[in-house]
Protein backbone atom coordinates (compact mmCIF):
# COMPACT_ATOMS: atom_id res chain seq x y z
CA UNK A 1 0.00 0.00 0.00
CA UNK A 2 1.03 3.08 -0.66
CA UNK A 3 1.77 5.88 1.74
CA UNK A 4 0.24 9.40 1.60
CA UNK A 5 1.92 12.69 3.60
CA UNK A 6 0.41 15.71 3.80
CA UNK A 7 1.51 18.82 5.99
CA UNK A 8 0.12 21.87 7.73
CA UNK A 9 0.44 23.80 10.49
CA UNK A 10 -1.63 23.54 13.38
CA UNK A 11 -0.72 26.59 15.69
CA UNK A 12 3.10 26.90 15.66
CA UNK A 13 3.53 23.17 15.19
CA UNK A 14 3.69 21.65 12.09
CA UNK A 15 1.49 18.62 11.19
CA UNK A 16 2.03 15.71 9.18
CA UNK A 17 -0.74 13.63 8.29
CA UNK A 18 -0.18 10.12 7.57
CA UNK A 19 -2.00 7.46 5.41
CA UNK A 20 -1.60 3.76 4.16
CA UNK A 21 1.25 1.48 6.17
CA UNK A 22 4.40 2.64 7.75
CA UNK A 23 6.81 -0.41 6.71
CA UNK A 24 9.93 -1.21 5.84
CA UNK A 25 9.03 0.32 1.85
CA UNK A 26 7.98 3.80 2.78
CA UNK A 27 9.39 4.22 6.03
CA UNK A 28 11.81 6.32 4.09
CA UNK A 29 9.86 8.63 2.62
CA UNK A 30 8.45 9.41 6.16
CA UNK A 31 11.78 10.10 7.50
CA UNK A 32 13.33 11.98 4.63
CA UNK A 33 9.62 14.35 5.11
CA UNK A 34 10.78 14.76 9.04
CA UNK A 35 14.24 15.54 7.74
CA UNK A 36 13.25 18.36 5.40
CA UNK A 37 11.07 20.33 7.81
CA UNK A 38 13.24 20.55 10.42
CA UNK A 39 15.88 21.42 7.83
CA UNK A 40 13.52 24.23 6.74
CA UNK A 41 13.23 24.91 10.73
CA UNK A 42 10.28 23.16 11.96
CA UNK A 43 11.25 21.81 15.28
CA UNK A 44 7.79 21.21 16.49
CA UNK A 45 6.07 18.82 14.72
CA UNK A 46 3.16 16.24 15.59
CA UNK A 47 2.76 12.94 13.44
CA UNK A 48 -0.77 12.13 12.78
CA UNK A 49 -1.11 8.51 12.94
CA UNK A 50 -4.68 8.62 12.66
CA UNK A 51 -5.10 7.10 8.80
CA UNK A 52 -2.38 4.44 9.44
CA UNK A 53 -3.31 1.16 9.29
CA UNK A 54 -0.09 -0.69 9.57
CA UNK A 55 2.93 0.39 11.60
CA UNK A 56 6.29 -1.95 11.72
CA UNK A 57 9.93 -1.71 13.45
CA UNK A 58 11.10 0.47 10.52
CA UNK A 59 8.73 3.03 10.78
CA UNK A 60 9.06 2.95 14.69
CA UNK A 61 12.63 3.66 14.39
CA UNK A 62 12.35 6.28 11.74
CA UNK A 63 9.70 8.19 14.18
CA UNK A 64 12.18 7.74 17.43
CA UNK A 65 14.77 9.14 14.68
CA UNK A 66 12.40 11.71 14.01
CA UNK A 67 12.52 12.62 18.08
CA UNK A 68 16.42 12.54 17.98
CA UNK A 69 16.22 15.45 15.13
CA UNK A 70 13.99 17.60 16.77
CA UNK A 71 15.20 17.40 20.28
CA UNK A 72 18.35 18.31 19.29
CA UNK A 73 17.02 22.01 17.88
CA UNK A 74 14.98 21.94 21.31
CA UNK A 75 12.20 20.72 19.64
CA UNK A 76 9.08 18.36 19.87
CA UNK A 77 7.36 15.57 18.24
CA UNK A 78 4.42 14.26 19.11
CA UNK A 79 1.79 11.40 18.06
CA UNK A 80 -1.79 11.47 17.18
CA UNK A 81 -3.17 7.64 17.19
CA UNK A 82 -6.23 6.62 18.12
CA UNK A 83 -6.01 2.73 16.93
CA UNK A 84 -5.63 0.31 19.64
CA UNK A 85 -3.58 -2.01 17.78
CA UNK A 86 -0.99 1.25 16.97
CA UNK A 87 -1.02 2.45 21.00
CA UNK A 88 -0.76 -1.64 21.92
CA UNK A 89 2.89 -1.42 19.47
CA UNK A 90 3.85 1.64 21.56
CA UNK A 91 3.23 0.34 24.99
CA UNK A 92 4.83 -2.91 24.25
CA UNK A 93 7.91 -1.50 23.33
CA UNK A 94 8.31 1.30 26.13
CA UNK A 95 8.06 3.94 23.55
CA UNK A 96 4.43 5.47 25.27
CA UNK A 97 6.73 6.44 27.87
CA UNK A 98 8.61 8.32 25.16
CA UNK A 99 6.61 10.05 22.70
CA UNK A 100 3.60 12.20 23.98
CA UNK A 101 0.53 10.10 22.12
CA UNK A 102 -3.02 12.60 21.69
CA UNK A 103 -6.10 10.54 21.07
CA UNK A 104 -6.74 13.41 18.54
CA UNK A 105 -5.11 16.64 16.85
CA UNK A 106 -7.88 18.44 18.85
CA UNK A 107 -6.32 16.87 22.41
CA UNK A 108 -2.93 18.83 20.98
CA UNK A 109 -2.27 22.46 22.66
Amino acid sequence: MDLTLTTRQHGDRTVVTIGGEIDVYTAPLLRDAISDLVAQGSHDIVIDLTGVGFLDSTGLGVLVGGLKKVRAHDGTLELVCDQERLLKIFRITGLAKVFVIHESLDAVS
